[in-house]
């Protein structure tokens, strides 16, 4: 047994969502990514003397809508507080957030385990708060650009629930789909609007007390995070069994060397020294108002996904890979529709569509083959009217030039070969071609009709209705 088997990871995850709002959170200024530096501010997203802030009612719809779609509990009076802390890119000194009385708490993420089966992860609260400028440090000092302050953010805190690496990325991946389902959040980590902070700890396994936690901050993709905490679990564990001691502390991941950093000594609480924000009023979200955004909801991924599986008979992977995305959802269930074909939709859109739209880096919705295209396709595949191997050739000439597959087939002069005559000339040419090969066959070696079969489609160029093909070769050997 090795050392790390003696242990079990503890893991949280404190994700940071920026919402899809037009304006800021406390002000009017445009909510803009990649605009030139400090130009989108004012004084409130400044901290001017005397500026007040006042809330953004359509951001705390958004948050509500989450907190609705992860089955939280939605708290009617909750209470903004300051975080005081000083950073160059805090102009105020202090962050508007929300600490003792959220406006949401509880709640669950589904995730999907590696042998199939789902278990929720559970959330302690979910609320709202600030985003802080952006700081770039350059060899001669620090630039700060102040755009990004006070956009709108809801945090949502798990519950040291996970204990693998792989169920936290699986966590995140479910925590973003749900955000872009209900179009709260671009769930964009490399513009940062979607954010990880992990909490890790390790204990024996066994144990009911918790480790000392070390939080690593702001990884910026789902691969980094899980090598990051795997990395950190390592890490732990050979110190705890060198009889060294964990400190909480803050680290950072180096992506070039595979390591965590330390960054600095981690804050409790009491450091960032919360109290109510004076200049705000508790905020107020009533029954009706939350039925109100209720009935707004989208049908979610888990719902979608039970219902691919219901509807159309697929596997809980399939499902799973289908939702990952309600774009891709979308795109999956028109060709369905249009071809009829459940089964062949998932399998066309999962193993030939998404690699190569992966590989061109293209999103689904500006995929060069369209769901009329796709569709077609499969319809003249079930018909008999072209093979599997001829489609898959359609298929790449349609993916690099978006063409129509009626196109294409008259283009290349692919249409099936399903006249007997036709066919029946060919097999003659490849009998008289092999008669070696018939005599075995005569003889009792039965299994060289594949052999036979293949060298019509290859004299064919695998036009050949297969179905046709084998009747007509067994035919004509027999009658050799």
């Amino acid at each position: 047994m090795s050392a790390r088997d003696k242990y079990e990871a503890v893991i949280g995850l404190e994700v940071h969502a920026q919402l899809l709002t037009s304006s800021k959170m406390f002000c009017s200024c445009p909510n803009v990514f990649g605009a030139e530096p400090n130009t989108k501010i004012c004084p409130v997203c400044t901290g001017q003397p005397g500026a007040l802030p006042v809330v953004n009612r359509h951001a705390i719809e958004l948050g509500v809508r989450v907190g609705l779609a992860l089955n939280s509990t939605i708290h009617p009076v909750s209470i903004f507080a300051r975080k005081n802390y000083f950073y160059p890119d805090l102009p105020k000194g202090y962050q508007i957030s929300q600490y003792e009385q959220p406006f949401c708490t509880g709640g669950e993420v589904p995730i999907q385990l590696k042998d199939g089966t789902q278990r929720g992860v559970k959330l302690t609260r979910i609320h709202f708060e600030e985003d802080v400028g952006k700081s770039t440090h350059h060899g001669h000092g620090t630039r700060v650009d102040l755009n990004r302050a006070c956009v709108p953010l809801i945090e949502m805190v798990s519950e040291p629930d996970m204990r693998t690496a792989f169920e936290a990325g699986q966590y995140l991946r479910a925590l973003r789909n749900i955000l872009r389902y209900t179009q709260v959040c671009d769930g964009n980590l490399e513009e940062g609007n979607f954010r990880c902070d992990a909490n890790i700890s390790v204990r024996l396994k066994g144990a009911q007390e918790f480790g000392t936690k070390v939080e690593l901050k702001n990884i910026n993709s789902f691969r980094y995070v899980e090598k990051a905490i795997d990395y950190e679990i390592d890490r732990q564990v050979e110190m705890i069994e060198l009889g060294e001691v964990i400190q909480q502390q803050t680290r950072g991941w180096n992506a070039a060397k595979g390591t965590t950093e330390l960054m600095r000594l981690k804050e409790g609480a009491a450091d960032y020294r919360y109290f109510p924000e004076p200049d705000l009023a508790p905020l107020e979200i009533t029954t009706d108002w939350q039925n109100e955004i209720r009935k707004q909801l989208p049908e979610l991924p888990q719902q979608k996904s039970e219902r691919f599986q219901e509807s159309y008979g697929l596997s809980p992977y399939d499902a799973s890979v289908l939702t990952a995305a309600q774009e891709l959802a979308q795109y999956f269930e028109t060709v369905t529709n249009l071809s009829q074909n459940a089964k062949a939709s998932a399998n066309w859109v999962m193993n030939e569509l998404l690699g190569r739209l992966n590989a061109a880096s293209v999103e689904i919705d500006q995929s060069p083959v369209s769901t009329e295209h796709l569709a077609d396709l499969i319809r003249r595949i079930d018909s008999n009217e072209i093979s599997g191997k001829i489609a898959k050739t359609v298929f790449e000439a349609m993916f690099a030039t978006a063409k129509a597959p009626e196109t294409i087939l008259n283009e290349k002069g692919l249409r099936q070969i399903s006249d007997a005559k036709q066919l029946e000339k060919v097999i003659q040419k490849v009998i008289e071609a092999n008669t070696s090969q018939v005599v075995e066959y005569k003889n009792g070696k039965t299994k060289l009709l594949g052999f036979f079969v293949g060298q019509v489609m290859k004299e064919t160029k695998g036009q050949a209705n297969p179905g046709v093909l084998n009747e007509l070769v067994k035919k004509l050997l027999d009658s050799q």
